[in-house]
């Protein structure tokens, strides 16, 4: 029998693998209206996606075709949809495993105008499969594409392009030329290959970084990057490429090309065609424009030069990090270049993040309060820093960067701006939308900038704990901390609510609520914010003001279990495993009548004894294995199938049961074996396999939680649970049976005493069975409340196998005997001895 729990675990793993890799396991979409060009002509051929039940994994085909979601904006009625949906990051490669992906939603003048996340395989074989979900957004589909994909993969090594390009002289590429009617020029039809670099009438040219008017370098849409050049030490970056359609300024493109400062003050271009035509790359011959991030000569004649103290350690880093704080708010330059800005927030950081290393430490000094307050020291100098970066623009214009802790965006719009919004500012965990346009409508200078950043280790110092709340609940901080100000800016004041989006960077508990907070000093508080919508991976929050924002879970705070009755647990499940051991012992060394059919008890007790086993020995090593991510889940898995099976071996028991008391009044004639040993097997594990490869297949992160158990975000629990309910309800039902049958049967004896004593036994092993069945368990749906609950459970459901053996093999009169004779053999080999 072991040889047989082993051969099915082995076959559990393999099938495990294999439905776990989407490569081998998704549904095939082939429909041509997808296809990156095709239009509708009338309204009614409209095709959505909002309305299909998306589940598990898909791999795309146009007219048999490999096909695959554009990474770069597709034109709006396009796929014969109205919102076309595209991937922003850039697909990934076979050793990035499965990641996750940005879908944008184009509509009127932007191409992300929002977003929601799915997931992106690359499989060997050169295709993708993808784990949709419903859009967000009505009137929109998944656009496909049968090119070849724009993935950004590091450079290999390759002759250095600044010494390596194709040279483009072309005048009408100028900032100032206008196309010639009906000739515009667009760059989708050239055989883009290589590096180029930019040429006027010989003299050396760039791709403007700021918005360019429409109807210029000789097309209808020219194109400019977004996010400034990079700096010689900066080696090769990508930036997206915007075009101008007179409304919004990036409106066409957004998808990525390759850019490289070289030196001698020139850049290379990696190239690509243009999502659409008329469309063409711009070139200027002016220097590199405000928003770039080239080093710059400091305005100032004074060099700012912010270092940490010397002898500055961890236990010293509170006085260190004040100081360097104080030297941040005596900095007066009124505009830094980004290199500069960058490298004093990466020194603030580093030294905020002593503060949270050695607050984490049993021995840490620093108060909640001093944590707080160096929390809020950061955010106002960090803010501080970054208004910096604010220069004047006449149209608009943006500054970007990413460090380790911290991302910033800066978009600033002037009184000749053309943009009716600005796009939607995003960071890799948070996004924001608000109406600069407006708000710089009522300023007296028609301009206003907003600065957005996200700080990936704040919630270090600025912890959830200090949300106060009336009830007692377990705080966790679900989002990375943002902040939103408007530096520069006279009148501050909001035209409308304020959105953020932010990704949930922890495991999302459905029974937690979800509060949208602001940092108000020293607190957390839900003045004037509001939760719009949520779901398992994202949340909407809406403010009426500006400040630092984060995202908090509270769940409820279920006292921590006492020493006695974790005492208690460990002893009974070691008992129960006892007993466990002996009832397979006597099942499998004794002799039994042929009438007795074992089967399901066997299998009941291999199946717990394992379960049990290996939920003790995990969560003994928890430490251990936690970090081992694919051991977890195969642990989990284990259980889930383990402890499946032994709930299907119960409901058979039950079965078997009802039938031999349902046939009391013919006990003595001869028994006959309703069900064969070899198709019991096979529906007491089959069922558990079928139930967990489905659950696999349907959410194969499901498995993996903090305790190596099933996961609770999504409902996943409930493949765990909802069988157990129904076998549970099964199993209640037939026992309830069991018993009106035993009373009706009993009421019909003849007094005989012997007949009584041999039915007093029946009776006692029948109530006996309520626990063998696995009734019991229904008391974990109401432990939460009561500790003597809890007890009785623990001590219920961990003794399954000491009443088997007590009911089947002790009460047994055979099996009994052979317990003595197998007593007396070895008391009388010692007398011998």
């Amino acid at each position: 029998m072991i040889t047989i729990v082993t051969n099915i675990t082995n076959i559990l793993i393999l099938l495990t693998a294999n439905l776990s890799d989407p490569c081998n396991n998704y549904t095939v979409l082939d429909q041509p209206w997808r296809a990156y060009g095709n239009s509708y002509s009338e309204v009614k051929n409209r095709k959505y996606d909002n309305f299909v039940s998306w589940s598990g994994w898909y791999r795309f085909f146009i007219n048999g075709a490999s096909a695959h979601i554009p990474e770069m904006c597709v034109a709006i009625h396009g796929c014969t949809t109205d919102m076309t949906l595209w991937i922003r990051g850039g697909h990934p490669t076979v050793g990035d495993g499965v990641v996750a992906r940005d879908v944008c939603i184009h509509w009127y003048n932007y191409c992300c105008i929002n977003l929601f996340p799915i997931r992106v395989k690359a499989c060997p074989g050169n295709y993708y499969v993808y784990e949709l979900v419903e859009p967000i957004s009505a009137f929109s589909a998944y656009c496909t594409d049968v090119g070849s994909v724009v993935t950004v993969i590091p450079e290999i090594i390759s002759p250095d392009p600044c010494f390596n390009y194709t040279v483009l002289d072309n005048t009408w590429r100028a900032n100032s030329s206008q196309p010639s009617k009906p000739v515009s020029m667009c760059d989708r039809s050239v055989s883009w290959s290589g590096w180029y670099r930019l040429f006027i009438n010989g003299l050396s040219a760039q791709i403007p970084d700021t918005c360019v008017a429409k109807c210029s370098c000789g097309t209808d849409y020219p194109l400019w990057i977004r996010g400034g050049h990079p700096t010689v030490k900066d080696g090769v970056v990508s930036r997206d490429a915007c075009g101008n359609d007179g409304n919004d300024c990036c409106t066409y493109g957004v998808f990525p090309i390759k850019v490289k400062a070289c030196p001698g003050n020139y850049y290379v271009y990696k190239l690509l065609s243009p999502t659409t035509c008329p469309s063409a790359y711009c070139a200027v011959v002016s220097n590199i424009s405000s928003t770039s991030t080239t080093v710059t000569p400091q305005t100032s004649s004074a060099v700012i030069n912010i270092t940490l103290q010397e002898g500055c350690s961890s236990q010293s880093s509170g006085g260190c990090l004040k100081n360097l704080l104080e030297q941040i708010e005596n900095i007066t330059a009124q505009e830094l270049p980004l290199n500069k800005v960058t490298d004093i927030l990466t020194v603030a950081f580093n030294a905020s993040e002593k503060i949270s290393v050695s607050s984490s430490s049993s021995s840490s000094s620093a108060s909640p309060a001093q944590l707080a307050s160096y929390g809020t020291k950061v955010l106002k100098s960090s803010e501080k820093l970054i208004s910096t970066l604010v220069k004047p623009t006449d149209t608009s214009a943006n500054v970007s960067f990413t460090l380790a802790a911290v991302e910033g965006k800066v978009f600033m719009v002037g009184p000749q701006v053309t943009l009716d919004k600005i796009p939607q500012l995003y960071t890799t965990n948070s996004s924001i939308n608000i109406d600069l346009i407006g708000i710089a409508k009522n300023n007296n200078d028609r301009s206003a900038a907003v600065a957005f950043m996200s700080y990936t280790t704040m919630e270090n110092l600025l912890k959830a704990d200090f949300f106060n709340t009336t009830n007692d609940t377990i705080k966790t901080m679900m989002s990375t901390v943002i902040s939103a100000t408007l530096p520069k800016t006279s009148n501050t004041a909001l035209t409308k609510a304020v959105n953020f989006t932010f990704r949930h960077i922890r495991e999302f508990e459905p029974s937690g609520s979800l509060s949208c907070v602001y940092w108000n000093i020293s607190e957390w508080i839900v003045d004037g914010c509001s939760v719009l919508n949520s779901n398992s991976s994202h949340t909407v929050c809406s403010c009426v003001h500006l400040s630092t924002f984060a995202l908090i879970m509270q769940t409820s705070s279920s006292p921590p279990p006492s020493d006695l009755l974790e005492l208690l647990g460990l002893v009974c499940v070691i008992v129960g495993l006892v007993f466990f051991s002996l009832a397979l012992l006597s099942f499998a060394l004794c002799q039994w009548s042929p009438g007795v059919n074992n089967v399901a008890r066997i299998n009941i007790c291999i199946s717990l004894l394992s379960a049990h086993l290996l939920f003790l020995l995990t969560q003994q090593f928890l430490s251990l294995i936690r970090p081992q991510q694919v051991l977890c889940v195969v642990i989990a898995g284990l259980l889930h199938f383990l402890f499946l099976s032994a709930f299907v071996w119960m409901f058979i028991e039950a079965v078997l049961l009802f039938i031999c008391v349902k046939n009391l009044s013919q006990i003595s004639s001869k028994k006959k074996e309703v069900l064969s040993s070899g198709f019991l097997c096979v529906i007491g594990y089959l069922v558990a396999l079928v139930v967990v490869c489905v659950s696999i297949g349907l959410v194969p992160e499901g498995y993996g939680s903090e305790q190596c158990w099933i996961k609770y975000d999504k409902g996943f629990i409930w493949s765990f649970l909802g069988p157990v309910c129904v076998i549970l309800a099964l199993n209640l039902i037939l026992f309830i049976r069991i018993i009106i049958i035993l009373k009706s049967a009993l009421s019909n004896l003849n007094a005989e005493v012997s007949q009584m004593k041999q039915t007093k036994v029946m009776v006692f092993k029948t109530l006996g069975q309520f626990v063998v069945l696995g009734c019991p368990w229904i008391l974990g749906f109401f432990t939460n409340s009561s500790e003597m609950l809890q007890i009785l459970f623990l001590i219920l459901n961990s003794q399954q196998g000491t009443f088997i053996f007590l009911i089947y093999c002790v009460l047994n009169n055979e099996i009994r005997q052979q317990y003595w004779k197998c007593f007396t053999f070895l008391c009388s080999g010692r007398k011998q001895r």
